[in-house]
């Protein structure tokens, strides 16, 4: 027997029935000599701090730094059941071997090995690395399993990331929540990705704009503008100039130009792009992609490259055809395939550009969720415009002359619409679609044509006018440009072959945005049609108080380059991690309170009481009193029902002896039936999900209650 580990049931489900394996068991699949089940994501991970000593429960500053010197992983209290089937299948006597096959990257790489380790499992190691659903390519999969080994690298590279994580994290938020009293997650990537935004809005704000002024000319049939100007008495003066004064001709330039199709979507290419046209935030993008992968209708999601592999190329134009007979925005428009564009097998890393699949054909699109419809097209735009002709056009620049200055304009006539055509059509189908950022400038829309000019030709002047303008300050990040620069943070201080630069991975940088949005350090604020990404007041204070190693891209995204050694084999995972701890014992040693940060942080909640599920500080807030813990949901809100009818409302006093001693004394409640008030004593009864309450009264005379 062969047993395949899958990330997901879903996945296992579309595995097995390529290979046979269809008899359904608890919790996996069997037949034709193999087995299949599934770890549900994340089934172990890194154990938190107090598993190493109970002592770190509560966040002291003399405890840190935290450094383990023999890691522990531990299975999530909810996912013990399925770790108990893999670990009994793995272990089996009849399984020979164990197939990897969790999602072909460095994540799935870590959730196979972590629970492959906890299982204690020695059985030799295949992996099924694939970049598309599709049962042809499932099938090539397994013909073609590679040995485990090929990729221990990326395992290192996984584990290490991981644990740099968890270091920079756990130190780093105790040390600095413990020195500035209320609760400030601190992350690797989080906390520079958090500095660009802060250092943006910054910048906004200490903008000053600058005034400058035009000379405009109107002439026959188009208008001219000259250089900009300070002096806006210089410009009025030159525009009295030019009204009695002769236009010349000064030069024409006339150049065929051509615009490149654009590359294929990586998927922060199309995180980017779906924000901006579609206005998803990166993380929906992902999800949608993922269902779409799963579906089998687009190949893998996580990837970093923007080619195919040549060994694509033959079956491209097929691919193309029916993707483009699928798409209502290309009808009436010629499709061609021009594949050279797209191939390029040293582009590719791990896995070729996101593009739909022949699945397309059969595939009920009408029926798929919307949001997911709206990726798919997006993506096969993407396809069609990729390999189709360039857009060409011939561009005219007239220079003319007048009271001694120069004047410009440019107008252009489009020759071959190419790959804009079908991107026209699709915005065209699109409501309320944002305009292309990116493009719209690099050429004149079709329509400013000029009309036929030659050198030294005299025009007649229509009118003069200076036109004002102000210099404009940086614009708020989105989430489009954002993403960008999360790309880019480091770049031009690394070395030109690094694999991996910027913030992050196009894995995680979305799940990095949710974080900082869900933690409240930043918030998303609709703009006209766009969606800003706007800094909480927590959020710039803790940027003002973080030295510069929790803060700079550029080390964040040396480490990524780091990484990439560890995954090629050029660097040991030793000498990464000693770099990090390193840097933690350093900071924890060196760090002093900034002195007059007081009053920066919002001040902490007030605690009312502990927590009768976890232990932790119960608060409150605006609508109730919530435990403090993040995982923890326990929750005693001011609106409930049940006090609602007896037209009370808990309050500071009645929470904290509800905590105390789970029963407080209360006066004055409404009674519905009789419409009079009475006294009782009211009890907390959580059930681990819910606090729920009830009343006692007090005996009256002759037992009576």
């Amino acid at each position: 027997m062969k047993l395949v580990i899958a990330e997901k049931p879903s996945v296992a489900q579309s595995l097995a029935a390529v290979i046979g394996a269809t008899d359904r068991k608890d919790g996996y699949l069997e037949g034709n000599g193999w087995r299949v089940s599934w770890c549900v994501g994340h089934l172990a991970g890194l154990a938190d701090a107090d598993n190493y000593d109970p002592k770190y429960a509560k966040w002291r500053y003399d405890d840190l730094p935290i450094l383990p010197e023999h890691w522990q992983m531990v299975v999530g209290k909810d996912k013990k059941k399925q770790f108990a089937v893999l670990k009994q299948l793995m272990n089996a006597p009849d399984v020979t071997e164990v197939v990897n096959a969790c999602d072909a990257g460095r994540e799935g790489e870590l959730i196979f090995r972590s629970v492959y380790k906890l299982a204690g499992c020695s059985k030799p190691m295949k992996r099924l690395w694939i970049s598309s659903m599709e049962d042809s390519a499932i099938r090539e999969g397994f013909a073609n399993l590679r040995p485990g080994a090929d990729y221990d690298g990326l395992h290192q590279a996984a584990l290490c990331r991981a644990k740099a994580d968890w270091l920079v994290g756990i130190n780093a938020t105790r040390l600095f929540s413990v020195l500035y009293h209320r609760t400030l997650n601190i992350g690797r990537v989080m906390s520079p990705t958090l500095a660009l935004i802060v250092q943006r809005e910054a910048e906004i704000n200490t903008f000053q704009p600058v005034p400058f002024y035009t000379v405009v000319l109107e002439l026959p049939e188009f208008s001219v503008s000259g250089e900009r100007m300070t002096d806006k008495a210089a410009a009025e003066q030159l525009k009295t100039a030019c009204q009695g004064a002769d236009v010349t001709v000064k030069k024409v330039e006339r150049k065929d130009k051509s615009e490149k199709q654009p590359a294929l979507y990586d998927l922060t290419t199309l995180q980017r792009d779906a924000n901006r046209l579609l206005g998803f935030t990166a993380q929906q993008t992902l999800d949608y992609l993922q269902n779409l992968y799963e579906k089998k209708l687009c190949t893998y999601p996580r990837t970093d490259s923007r080619y195919l592999t040549s060994d694509m190329a033959e079956g491209l134009p097929v691919l193309v055809n029916l993707v483009a007979n699928a798409m209502p925005f290309r009808k009436g428009i010629a499709i061609s395939c021009d594949a050279v564009q797209v191939i390029n097998d040293k582009k590719v890393t791990d896995h070729h550009a996101v593009i739909p699949t022949r699945n397309l054909q059969n595939a009920d699109l009408s029926g798929l969720p919307v949001g997911e419809r709206m990726i798919l097209e997006l993506v096969a735009l993407r396809l069609l415009c990729a390999v189709a002709e360039p857009h060409t056009y011939s561009e005219t620049a007239v220079t003319v002359e007048c009271a001694g200055a120069e004047f410009t304009t440019k107008g252009k006539t489009v020759k071959r619409p190419g790959w804009r055509a079908l991107d026209a059509a699709y915005r065209a189908a699109l409501k309320n679609a944002e305009p292309d950022k990116e493009t719209e400038d690099k050429a004149l829309p079709d329509g400013d044509r000029l009309p036929e000019l030659s050198e030294g030709q005299t025009l007649p002047l229509s009118g003069a006018a200076v036109k004002e303008g102000k210099t404009s300050p940086p614009k708020h990040f989105t989430e489009d440009t954002l993403l960008s620069a999360m790309e880019t943070a480091g770049k031009e201080n690394m070395p030109e072959d690094t694999e991996r630069k910027g913030l992050g991975t196009p894995a995680t940088r979305a799940g990095i945005l949710e974080k900082l949005v869900s933690t409240g350090f930043l918030e998303r604020k609709k703009s006209k049609k766009a969606v800003q990404l706007m800094p909480s007041k927590d959020a710039v204070s803790l940027i003002t108080v973080l030295p510069e190693q929790l803060q700079s891209p550029l080390l964040t995204a040396e480490w990524e380059h780091r990484l990439s050694e560890i995954e090629r084999g050029e660097l040991s995972p030793e000498d990464f991690m000693g770099g990090i701890c390193a840097m933690l014992r350093e900071l924890v040693g060196t760090y002093q309170v900034i002195k007059g940060t007081e009053y920066l942080f919002t001040p902490p909640r007030e605690v009312v009481g502990k927590c009768p599920r976890c232990g932790g500080d119960v608060a409150e807030l605006q609508k109730g009193f919530f435990c403090q813990t993040e995982s923890c949901k326990f929750a005693i809100w001011k609106n409930n029902k049940w006090w609602a009818a007896k037209k009370k409302q808990p309050t500071k006093a009645l929470v904290t002896a509800l905590l105390k001693d789970g029963r407080a004394r209360i006066t004055g409640c409404y009674s519905e039936k009789t419409g009079k008030t009475y006294d009782a004593t009211v009890v907390l009864e959580d059930d681990g999900r819910y606090a729920n309450f009830k009343l006692e009264f007090d005996r009256q005379k002759g037992g009576a209650k």
